[in-house]
């Protein structure tokens, strides 16, 4: 697999409503682990459509991993300005990542027309990659469950999960790793 697709929830969907959430080193430490594998597998690129939570917790990441590995990244939002009417701090983080990227071009021209746009983006999204990493919780889907129901809709299009008892396994891998932790 050379490229990946990455989605999930937004902040405001995990009851994250800061930037300096800790729940957010969690995720980004599952997302990180997941990277990993699947870059010494071969993964070279991974898409996002830049929608604020996973997908930019995952650039983040993956400017983090770029320092020791060779993994690009490609924002692709379903439409210019997606993040107008974002917090201004995380406009300006959008901004920033949207400059950081190795690609970035919104799927549509404009800004939004419709909810045709976000359809278009998963589907654009899934032809595009050869498999998806999502963060999913099966009993509280959110957002991300229609990029989900794209790709189960796809014949042959691996889609690896990160679950609940994932997020679990990295903060008892955390705590565990931490000196204090055995004291």
């Amino acid at each position: 697999m050379k490229v990946l697709t990455i989605t999930g929830y937004k902040p405001m969907e995990l009851g994250i409503f800061k930037e300096d959430d800790h729940k957010i080193t969690f995720i980004k430490a599952a997302i990180q682990k997941k990277l990993i594998g699947f870059i010494e597998d071969g993964l070279e690129w991974v898409l996002i459509s830049g929608q604020m939570g996973v997908e930019l917790w995952t650039a983040e990441v993956i400017i983090d991993l770029q320092k020791t590995y060779d993994i690009k990244f490609a924002i692709m939002p379903p439409f210019e300005n997606q993040e107008s009417r974002w917090p201004e701090q995380l406009q300006e983080k959008y901004q920033k990542l949207t400059m950081d990227a190795d690609f970035y071009k919104p799927i549509y021209q404009g800004d939004y027309k419709g909810a045709f746009q976000f359809k278009a983006k998963n589907m654009w999204l899934v032809d595009k990659s050869e498999a998806c990493l999502i963060l999913l919780d099966d009993e509280n889907p959110g957002s991300n469950r229609f990029l989900y129901e794209q790709a189960k809709q796809t014949e042959n299009y691996p889609i690896f999960l990160i679950t609940p008892a994932d997020l679990d396994d990295i903060v008892e891998e955390l705590r565990m790793s931490d000196p204090d932790y055995w004291d």
